[in-house]
């Protein structure tokens, strides 16, 4: 070699190997690219469930909140609005109530004239026929003894059952309280004596009174049924509560049974029951006027009626308002 050739290099055109990559490193730095980007889709995940959580939880803090403000305001403001809801309503049903009853009133004493007939032609006028008497004919209300023996026997067979056998559950318009020989005795001379009219001398309480008209309406309604009509006197409404308690327990009857057009009605003013007592008459059914002793005075518009029981009170022994049960 010469020296020429030894101080240079090869020429720069000669090629030069290039090195070379093997199957293995090219697929170790694939994975970990894809690796990389999953930890990463995880990563966003997982950020995007805590985010939503988050929101989730104070969602659910409001709503929680919310329930404990709904819980409080059912325990003050609902309840306290409930009770004045019922306080209102109960008002307005007793006012309603006592309305219906002086409406009724008011009507009872209305004077109805029933709608008068054209005038008969001169060849149709007949004469009309007289009406029997009550004793001739067979729906008289008559209790005399020498006369309606039947009913004066089916009187004193019912006054010994109310005495001797009471039924203390039995049907309603039934008596159902003991009966003593006293309250026996004054009712049967009202029926078999008095003829179903008069007065009687008051016993000692009210409560004993109503037990002797109760026995009088048993009666009356074991001989004439659905017919018997009561029309209970009073001039206070307290005395007329105390006559219907005492009509409920001696009798069985309930509050259904009071009112106008019903089996028993009070009233505070003999006007109005003589009114009702006339239309009854016309309507083929049978008053009964019981007056209680506080009525001092006895109207004549009540005399006239077949049937009617007054309580006279005893100058002896006073009776007290209270209403004593035994």
């Amino acid at each position: 070699m010469t020296a020429d050739d030894s101080a240079f290099p090869p020429s720069p055109s000669s090629p030069q190997p290039l090195p070379s990559l093997s199957p293995k490193e090219g697929s170790s730095s694939t994975t970990e690219q894809v690796q990389a980007d999953i930890a990463r889709m995880i990563k966003q995940g997982v950020g995007d469930l805590e985010r939503r959580k988050r929101s989730l939880e104070l969602e659910i803090e409001k709503l929680e909140r919310r329930r404990d403000r709904i819980e409080v305001e059912m325990k003050t403001t609902f309840a306290g609005a409930s009770q004045d809801l019922a306080v209102r309503v109960q008002g307005f049903k007793e006012y309603l109530v006592g309305s219906l009853q002086d409406l009724a009133t008011a009507a009872e004493q209305l004077e109805m004239s029933p709608p008068q007939a054209p005038p008969a032609r001169r060849e149709e006028r007949v004469a009309p026929a007289a009406k029997p008497r009550p004793e001739e004919s067979g729906d008289g209300v008559d209790f005399a003894q020498s006369r309606f023996q039947r009913q004066t026997e089916r009187i004193q067979s019912l006054l010994d059952q109310y005495r001797l056998r009471p039924d203390y559950y039995g049907p309603a318009w039934q008596l159902r309280r003991t009966f003593e020989p006293i309250h026996a005795e004054r009712t049967a001379n009202w029926f078999l004596n008095q003829g179903g009219r008069g007065a009687i001398k008051s016993l000692s309480s009210r409560l004993q009174n109503v037990l002797v008209a109760s026995a009088v309406i048993s009666i009356l309604n074991a001989l004439y049924g659905d017919r018997l009509r009561v029309l209970m006197l009073a001039n206070t409404p307290e005395r007329l509560g105390e006559w219907r308690r005492g009509f409920q327990d001696c009798l069985g009857v309930t509050r259904s049974d009071f009112g106008t057009g019903r089996g028993i009605t009070l009233f505070e003013s003999p006007e109005p029951l003589a009114q009702r007592a006339e239309r009854l008459q016309e309507n083929n059914l049978l008053p009964l006027i019981l007056i209680d002793e506080s009525e001092d005075k006895i109207s004549l518009s009540l005399l006239q009626f077949p049937l009617w029981l007054a309580f006279a009170p005893d100058p002896t022994s006073p009776q007290s308002d209270v209403y004593d049960y035994y």
